[in-house]
């Protein structure tokens, strides 16, 4: 695969660069390396006694991103895994602790537009959705495998649809007929679920039952709340923690976990004093999220949900 192939626009890419604070002998992850874009900013940055480790484990995203961190390959490793796995892969490095790890969630714009890839409503396609082609269970299992009252719960729970109990109706309803094999059949079914009036106000119609759909396959919060403690312990004094979120369930997550970590004590508030015992782990850099500037949403309007939250490890907890 040519590395023109894997297109995706790096969002909030000057801002991350900047809250990552980048030392040129320092140890950085990207987590979600995709087409390499934030991650040969941050191997510009670093000189041969400095390391990036770069993570995806989406496989066109691997080979694009060796392709092009190529010039940076004494200073950079790629591994094809989850990074929730990330202490075992440093383990195997041999490396305790890191200055710096990004993660830039969601879909990248080369899975939304590869229609062989299922993650999009908008191409006709099988019922594929899976971030790593490795694993066998695709979407097309949990459309027509799932009881009603389980597709109900994710849709409700991971699309935050109103209309969530008429969609898990009709989906079984359709699939008792024939197995919903392709995107355009499920939109079918959606469709018929919402009523007219609310499918002219705008917005597709499938949008939020594809989000769920796709975060129940891949396991997203799951993964990501597994993840969120692991890494803050991960870093060194001073390094900071930057993720890139696009959807409220994600930033709550993120807001949530970075405010436990910078104050976690237990206490009934009318203690005078901490007798729990528990040690804040740093600092919350992002009292609000960082946005995307107006140029850049001119440039790329995919960047309009984006959330930049950065947490910075503190000697307090160490």
């Amino acid at each position: 695969m040519e590395e023109k192939k894997f297109c995706h626009v790096s969002v909030l890419l000057s801002e991350c660069i900047t809250e990552l604070n980048i030392h040129s002998d320092g140890i950085y992850v990207d987590g979600t390396l995709g087409g390499a874009g934030h991650s040969s900013k941050i191997a510009s940055a670093l000189s041969k006694d400095g390391l990036l480790i770069g993570i995806d484990q989406d496989g066109d995203a691997i080979e694009a991103a060796r392709a092009r961190l190529a010039s940076f390959s004494d200073r950079v490793l790629i591994v094809r895994d989850n990074f929730c796995n990330l202490r075992e892969i440093l383990q195997r490095e041999g490396i305790e602790k890191v200055d710096g790890i990004l993660l830039d969630l969601g879909v990248s714009s080369y899975q939304f537009d590869t229609p062989g890839r299922g993650f999009s409503y908008r191409e006709d396609a099988p019922l594929d959705m899976r971030m790593d082609g490795r694993e066998t269970r695709t979407a097309r299992e949990i459309v027509n495998g799932y009881s009603e009252q389980e597709l109900f719960r994710i849709i409700r729970d991971y699309g935050e649809d109103r209309f969530a109990k008429n969609i898990a109706k009709h989906i079984v309803r359709m699939r008792e007929k024939k197995p919903i094999e392709t995107t355009f059949e499920l939109n079918e079914a959606v469709r018929a679920a919402i009523p007219a009036k609310v499918r002219a106000q705008g917005g597709h119609p499938s949008k939020r039952t594809f989000q769920a759909i796709r975060i129940e396959l891949n396991r997203e919060l799951e993964v990501l709340e597994k993840s969120l403690d692991q890494m803050i312990g991960l870093l060194n004094e001073g390094g900071r923690l930057c993720i890139i979120t696009f959807h409220s369930l994600e930033d709550r997550l993120v807001k949530t976990s970075f405010r436990r970590a910078e104050n976690p004590c237990i206490c009934p508030p009318d203690f005078p004093v901490c007798v729990c015992g528990k040690k804040s782990k740093g600092i919350v850099r992002t009292k609000k999220p960082i946005l995307p500037s107006e140029e850049e949403l001119a440039r790329n309007p995919r960047a309009k949900s984006a959330k930049l939250r950065v947490f910075e490890r503190g000697d307090a907890g160490i």
